[in-house]
C-alpha cells in the first residue's frame, strides 16, 4: 500500500510561481509518477509525468516550458515546479502513483495507468 500526500499549494498572483511536493510512503516500488488537476466541473487531467529513474519526464502541452516536474528517490518525494502562473492553472493538484513500470511510458497520461493519489492540494492563481 502507498501513501501520498501533497503539499505547496496556496494562492498566488498571475506571474508567479509555486512547487508542489508530494511525499510518498509505504511500499514504494519502482513507481512512475505523475501529476495531475481538476478544476471544477472539469475532468481531471493529466499535467506531467517522470518514470522512476527519473530518465524520462512527460508533459500536457498546456503546461510544457512552464512546469517541471522531478524527483528524489532517496526521499519518496516528487515535485512539480511550476512558473508562469495563469488564472486557468487554478485546481486541485493530485500526485499519483503508477506501479506498472513496464508500460509507463506509453500510458504515463492517462488517469487509468495511476492506482494511487492522494487527497490534493489547492492551487488558485488570481489575475
Amino acid at each position: 500500500q502507498v501513501r501520498l500526500v501533497e503539499s505547496g499549494g496556496g494562492l498566488v498572483q498571475a506571474g508567479g510561481s509555486l512547487r508542489l511536493s508530494c511525499a510518498a510512503s509505504g511500499t514504494f516500488r519502482p513507481f512512475g509518477m505523475g501529476w495531475f488537476r481538476q478544476a471544477p466541473g472539469k475532468e481531471r487531467d493529466f499535467l506531467a509525468g517522470i518514470s522512476w529513474t527519473g530518465s524520462s519526464t512527460y508533459y500536457a502541452d498546456s503546461v510544457k516550458g512552464r512546469f517541471t516536474i522531478s524527483r528524489d528517490n532517496a526521499k519518496n518525494t516528487v515535485y512539480l515546479q511550476m512558473s508562469s502562473l495563469k488564472p486557468e492553472d487554478t485546481a486541485v493538484y493530485y500526485c499519483e502513483a503508477d506501479p506498472d513500470s513496464s508500460s509507463y511510458s506509453r500510458n504515463y497520461y492517462l488517469q487509468s495507468q495511476y492506482d494511487y493519489w492522494g487527497q490534493g492540494t489547492q492551487v488558485t492563481v488570481s489575475s
